[in-house]
């Protein structure tokens, strides 16, 4: 299970998922205060629905269908998550009080990177597993 490439990858993706929200800050605010993922029970709920479904992913290693579908559904999750961070972005006031943007935002990009990796993995493993069936 660990000594797999895709295992090595969902974790870095369930990583960033659940233990960089707390670091990196999605936006300052009008009033100059850091908004984190932890503050929006919205944003917390999908990154750390992201890094659940990373984790499953990682103990279905038995069932690679399946784990290529968590997979997916992951990615789907996580563009979910970036599209309501550049709704949220787009509506930040751009006044004099500058609204900075955070590195947080970028979270679910680096999360999609490594979750289209593992799903690369997956479906090489799978493909090699077809292959020695039909010699048999």
């Amino acid at each position: 299970m660990i000594q797999r490439i895709q295992t090595l990858y969902l974790i870095l993706a369930a990583g960033i998922s659940a233990g960089l929200i707390f670091v990196f800050h999605l936006w300052t605010n009008s009033e100059g205060a850091k908004v984190f993922a932890v503050d929006n029970y919205t944003y917390l709920g999908m990154f750390l629905g992201s890094a659940l479904l990373s984790i499953i992913s990682i103990f279905r290693f038995k069932n690679r269908k399946s784990q290529f579908v968590l997979g997916r559904l992951n990615i789907i999750l996580n563009f979910i998550l970036l599209g309501v961070f550049v709704y949220q972005s787009l509506n930040l006031s751009g006044e004099t009080n500058v609204s900075e943007k955070g590195i947080g935002i970028l979270l679910p990009i680096f999360s999609i990177v490594c979750l289209a990796l593992a799903n690369k993995a997956i479906k090489k493993d799978e493909d090699l597993v077809k292959s020695v069936d039909r010699l048999r």
